[in-house]
């Protein structure tokens, strides 16, 4: 049998801890997907992922798919063939949107950033005259780093503008009908405070007007799911079984952070971040994101010299029963990512990470001093 774990603090770049109401929905009876009150509890859970969203899209849905499906989702149904995408990458989810949009046909125009820089919307509009689509991250989970979308937005033109906020969404400002987003995909294991499996997804009337009308997959195809949820004309269609209990947790979730207020919950989620990031700094760390780009939900800190960090966050792991996550891509062994995210985001949180992580560092600089051993 394998270890049953009663607790994990989950201060990594996700999944982070669920809020208690969503673990308790979790354990509601599994009931049908065509049910009366799963349709109205759909709804709900629709009418919540608008507010958190920013938009009032009737096509805003929990897909049944995790963040990376949403990204599919995004780009199956707006580029075939020959089309133009723009994609800012500044990370390592940008670099994923440039390969799942090159599997969708299109030809993928990149604008590089350096890592833990923010995006350059300048340089993003002025990549090719007349893209379809212009994709960019606004959380980049990856490098901790936030970027304005809203200027992408506004100087969008005729392209349709496809945003990442996966990191945001629910703990951050998320102004989609006023940046001009017109598809977005998030996940729920974030600061929405749920378990990874859905994905939180809005389409503009602009763009499923314009979308692929057979896209290569059936199943993301969002001509299908917005008569799922019944956007189109007020009746239903049936397209597949729904995760009933998962989005169960996502209704729950939805309905704590509105009731806290998204104005309360995303000052809660800066203040949380800035203690952090002072914290780290008085311990003399160094951050990796660009100030003044830097996310509140997740931070980044650079490794100090001579400490190995997979000892460091295996040594949290064993001790604190805490999960920090390593880098990303190039960086896996020199930064560190901490999350602060949903109900982890809080003083408490914040001091519990912070005296954990310098013991640890501790012991690792006592490891290097005392071959053959990892710790004191």
């Amino acid at each position: 049998m394998p270890e049953v774990l009663t607790s994990r603090y989950l201060f990594g770049p996700g999944p982070s801890n669920c809020y208690p109401e969503v673990t308790a929905a979790l354990a509601y009876p599994v009931i049908g997907h065509l049910d009366p009150v799963f349709i109205e509890r759909l709804d709900r859970t629709c009418a919540g992922l608008r507010a958190v969203w920013g938009t009032r899209n009737a096509r805003t849905l929990p897909l049944s798919a995790t963040g990376s499906g949403g990204m599919e989702a995004a780009f199956v149904n707006t580029v075939s063939d020959g089309d133009v995408a723009v994609i800012a990458v500044n990370g390592l989810f940008g670099e994923r949107m440039c390969e799942v949009a090159r599997r969708c046909g299109a030809t993928v125009v990149r604008v590089d950033h350096e890592w833990g820089q923010p995006v350059d919307a300048e340089r993003v509009l002025a990549a090719h005259p007349h893209p379809k689509v212009i994709a960019a991250v606004h959380a980049e989970t990856s490098t901790g780093v936030l970027s304005d979308v809203a200027p992408l937005g506004a100087g969008k033109g005729d392209a349709l503008l496809i945003v990442d906020a996966v990191t945001s969404i629910g703990g951050l400002e998320l102004l989609a009908d006023d940046w001009g987003i017109d598809v977005g995909y998030a996940g729920t294991q974030k600061c929405l405070g749920a378990p990874p499996g859905l994905s939180p997804f809005t389409v503009s009337e602009r763009a499923f007007e314009r979308r692929i009308k057979e896209p290569r997959s059936w199943y993301l195809d969002i001509g299908l799911l917005g008569g799922y949820v019944g956007a189109a004309s007020g009746s239903r269609t049936y397209h597949h079984t729904a995760p009933v209990t998962m989005i169960a947790g996502l209704e729950a979730g939805l309905d704590r952070i509105l009731a806290e207020g998204l104005a309360a919950v995303q000052a809660r989620h800066r203040a949380a971040g800035a203690e952090l990031r002072d914290g780290l700094e008085a311990m003399g760390l160094e951050l990796f994101a660009a100030e003044g780009s830097r996310l509140p939900s997740l931070t980044t800190v650079k490794v100090p010299d001579g400490v190995d960090s997979a000892a460091v966050r295996a040594y949290l792991l064993e001790n604190f029963s805490m999960e920090i996550g390593s880098g990303a891509g190039a960086f896996t062994s020199t930064v560190w990512r901490i999350g602060m995210m949903g109900p982890n985001a809080n003083r408490a949180s914040v001091k519990l990470v912070l005296g954990a992580l310098e013991e640890a560092i501790a012991k690792a600089y006592v490891s290097e001093r005392r071959p053959g051993r990892r710790y004191r």
